[in-house]
């Protein structure tokens, strides 16, 4: 019961005043990555959340279904933001019978490669890790970046779904993914 209390107050950190601290007063000190911080999403985010969207996808999602996703009720949605508060990327993460599912996970342009994709997968496998027992995403097979860090972070290839994705030529697969929570003894 503790434990899930704990969670519940993690979830809700927002600010770390020391690594900001350090972060102005011995600037080398502090990776860029570790100054973004991750908060949950909410309905004013959106008009930054859908330009991201729009930029990194030829096929993004519409503001509908990000207003669903704020609906259901197994999704969390977070964003990603640098020092001065500026949304730099978000995810969505849906957890339903021991499973969790990585809806959504994209990054601004302007901020690819920097570690802002990084810290929003390890933020939801934080999350997850108490709440599911796997935790499962699909991704373009062209998406390298993406297959790199889902590889890196633990995750193996279980599947391929055909034809999952629209794309400019038909029709693209997608690589299904899939992370142990619950570590094998």
């Amino acid at each position: 019961m503790m434990w899930k209390l704990l969670h519940k107050l993690k979830d809700a950190v927002l600010y770390d005043a020391d690594r900001d601290f350090y972060a102005k007063v011995f600037p080398d000190s502090v990776e860029s990555r570790d100054l973004l911080r991750m908060r949950k999403m909410d309905h004013s985010d959106l008009p930054s959340v859908l330009k991201i969207e729009s930029l990194n996808y030829n096929y993004p999602w519409s503001e509908g279904v990000f207003k669903d996703c704020f609906r259901a009720m197994n999704y969390v949605n977070w964003v990603c933001e640098a020092p001065e508060d500026m949304i730099v990327g978000y995810c969505i993460i849906s957890v339903a019978a021991g499973e969790a599912h990585v809806m959504n996970i994209s990054v601004s342009p302007d901020f690819q490669r920097q570690g802002a994709g990084r810290k929003m997968l390890e933020h939801l496998i934080e999350y997850a890790r108490s709440r599911a027992h796997k935790l499962y995403l699909e991704v373009r097979p062209s998406n390298l970046a993406a297959v790199n860090l889902y590889r890196q972070t633990g995750f193996r290839e279980i599947g391929v779904r055909k034809g999952y994705y629209p794309a400019k030529e038909g029709r693209e697969d997608a690589i299904m993914f899939e992370l142990d929570l619950v570590p094998m003894l």
